[in-house]
């Protein structure tokens, strides 16, 4: 284990540190034409996170990532085990510890090709260009990559990072989410007293809310209230053709 092999090196101070929690740290978007690649590394501090050291470290692992002979297949295991600098990434790992004194913890890598689509992000709370406390990605096609498109995506991908939807649409949605969501719904409206026959009609009109709330494409646009993402995206000239086919967010 990582503990056992910094005892051995002597770096025992660090083998400490690594059972220690890390809440904090910062996720980097890294791209070339075929990958987008979205690290997430934890720390104990946001002074940590925010510091040159690790910002470099971040950096060098999203280059390290993208350099990698079998991408599509890489995970957080395979990751560690790669080739570096005569070593392997978990080395590096455990070194970054020993230098920066804190826990730090590979918790998200996420690969996103853009063979056949393209990708676009937003960062919100940025310590550089590529890096920040909150990434939200889009993957979309479109027949034209002009620059109203490239201002739609990016807009999207603004309106998830604020608004944090659950799902794409609703039949994405997790069942034990909604169904947890329709029960406590359902108690809420029993307990106001309300008859039997229009329990129905009153859950409906809960549930629609709900889905208006956790579901990107039912959610009101945040820079035009009046509609929601599908309208927004049914008025986008049809000669783009643009499709939005997933979008991921991560946080800290």
């Amino acid at each position: 284990s990582a503990i056992d092999y910094l005892r051995k090196k002597g770096l025992a101070k660090a083998s400490k540190k690594s059972s220690r929690e890390a809440n904090e740290g910062a996720i980097g978007v890294f791209n070339n034409n075929s990958y987008c690649i979205t690290i997430k590394v934890n720390s104990e501090t946001d002074f940590a996170a925010k510091s040159e050291t690790f910002l470099d470290f971040l950096d060098n692992l999203g280059q390290i990532a993208l350099s990698a002979n079998e991408i599509e297949n890489l995970d957080k295991d395979n990751f560690l085990k790669l080739k570096y600098n005569n070593s392997t990434v978990l080395e590096y790992f455990n070194e970054m510890i020993a230098k920066i004194g804190e826990n730090l913890i590979l918790s998200d890598l996420l690969i996103l090709s853009q063979k056949n689509s393209l990708t676009s992000h937003y960062i919100h709370n940025s310590y550089r260009k590529n890096i920040g406390k909150i990434i939200s990605l889009i993957k979309y096609e479109t027949s034209n990559q002009d620059d109203k498109v490239i201002q739609l995506s990016k807009n999207l991908c603004m309106h998830i990072a604020a608004m944090k939807p659950e799902a794409l649409d609703i039949n994405y949605l997790d069942e034990k989410f909604v169904e947890n969501e329709k029960n406590i719904q359902k108690e809420l409206i029993a307990s106001s007293g309300k008859a039997a026959e229009i329990v129905e009609k009153i859950l409906e009109g809960k549930m629609k809310k709900f889905y208006s709330e956790v579901t990107l494409l039912n959610q009101k646009y945040i820079l035009d209230q009046e509609k929601t993402i599908n309208q927004i995206l049914n008025e986008f000239p049809s000669e783009y053709s643009y499709k939005l086919k997933s979008f991921k967010i991560l946080t800290l």
